[in-house]
Formats: structure tokens, sequence, C-alpha cells
């Protein structure tokens, strides 16, 4: 019998507990007979203001989140999503895969990643010179080029925010974001990438793909839209970028 609500699809999304964007993000996208249920992975040491802090965060998600798997299975999902994109670029292709596996080995389901999405939102749009927006320190824009790299694309231009903490992704205002976007903008590039989960991106990437006459992949609307097509549903929204709308 399906679930009342979740007669589509229901899926398990993993996020960290500081992450106050990705879970609006998901639902404000709904489309009808999906369901998105959130397990938080427990981040106890916030910090990120040095490439050893994220590195740190990192070892603390890696550790947290097959109980996060695990409390999210009771639920039933049919489908796998993850909220949050660092560990997705981490390592690279290989690394990227990797992760996949193991969430796939825990729960015996499928998954979304933020950096399989970002590759082929870019493949759909047939870009291979990107500009790129992030919250992170240094060691994290080194894993995410490492990725891109490998599979092809060239990064021209790459701005890194440098959060300090966790939770102060989501303090990024609207402004802020713009200017990184403007940046990372120059005339070799094909389509503007951002990445970070806790960045609120969706709104501005629509907007700002009318003005910049390029594709912007905003993390969540493209993970949010590899979990759907990769589940068959092809309902086409508006307000969440054109990848949402057209693919």
């Amino acid at each position: 019998m399906p679930d009342a609500l979740g007669w589509r699809k229901k899926f398990g999304v993993l996020a960290p507990s500081t992450n106050t964007i990705v879970e609006p993000d998901f639902y404000r996208m709904g489309v009808p007979g999906v369901t998105s249920h959130f397990s938080r992975i427990h981040i106890r040491d916030q910090d990120l203001s040095t490439d050893a802090a994220f590195e740190a965060l990192m070892i603390q998600i890696r550790e947290e989140i097959g109980f996060a798997v695990e409390r999210v299975m009771t639920a039933e999902p049919d489908y796998m999503v993850m909220g949050m994109s660092s560990e997705t670029f981490w390592g690279g292709v290989e690394g990227n895969r990797q992760f996949q596996q193991r969430i796939m080995d825990l729960s015996g389901l499928q998954v979304a990643t933020g950096a399989e999405a970002c590759e082929r939102s870019l493949n759909n749009f047939k870009a291979k010179r990107i500009g790129v927006v992030t919250p992170y320190q240094p060691v994290g824009d080194q894993n995410v080029r490492r990725f891109f790299s490998e599979l092809g694309f060239e990064v021209e231009e790459l701005v890194g925010l440098r959060c300090p903490t966790a939770v102060s992704i989501a303090h990024v205002q609207e402004d802020e974001l713009r200017q990184a976007l403007i940046k990372v903008n120059t005339d070799r590039v094909d389509a503007l990438v951002q990445a970070g989960t806790n960045l609120s991106m969706v709104d501005l990437a629509d907007e700002a793909e009318r003005w910049l006459d390029k594709p912007v992949i905003a993390i969540n609307a493209a993970t949010w839209w590899l979990s759907l097509r990769n589940n068959g549903i092809d309902d086409q929204l508006q307000g969440c970028t054109r990848l949402l709308r057209e693919f």
C-alpha cells in the first residue's frame, strides 16, 4: 500500500544538523506525491575557520552519517538524497563514487549527490568552462576543482567565501552571493555553479540566469532535480532555475 502523501516516492534526506537552508529549499520545490524525510547528521563542532577545522568537520560527517542513515531508514524511504555537498566532491570523482557506494551499502538504496547533480546539469547545458561559488575554505575548494577537472570541465574562476562556521553559511545574504556570481562570470565561462547546500541560492540563481544569460546551477535545485529525474518524475517547476523548467 503506498504512503498517503508520498504515493509516488519517499526520499530519505541526509543533512548536517547545522544546515537551515536545504530542508526549506526541498520543501519549496516539492511536487505532488513526493515527500522528503530529513535525518540530521550530528555536528558537534561546527568550526570551519581553517583548512584543518574544515577537514575535522568532514571527519565528524563520516563518523555520524551511518547513524543518520539508520534513523531515516525506519521511515522506509524509496531513495536517498545527500543534502550536503562538500563530502560528495571530496576525493574527486573516485571519492564521489566511494561515497555513493557507502550510502548504498548502508541503506540498500540508490542515492543522489550534489556533485553528480552538477555534472549531469552541466552536461545538459553542454557547458565546459565554469565559474564556481562555494562557502568553503581553500581545502574544500581544491576538492571541488579536482572533481570538475577530472571530468574534463575547466574551472575558470572560483570564489570561496570562507565561512567561519557551518551555521554561518546560511547567514550569507543575497548581495554577497550576487557579487560572487558576477566575479566568476568571465567571458570564457559557459555556466556558473554554486556549491554548499546551506547557501540560499535557488531564488537568486533563477533571477541571475536572466541577467547573466547563462545557466546558473544552484546545488539544491540540481540535487532535487536529479532525485526527481532518477525516479522517473518529470514535473517541471517554475522559479527554480532553467534546470527544473527545461530538463
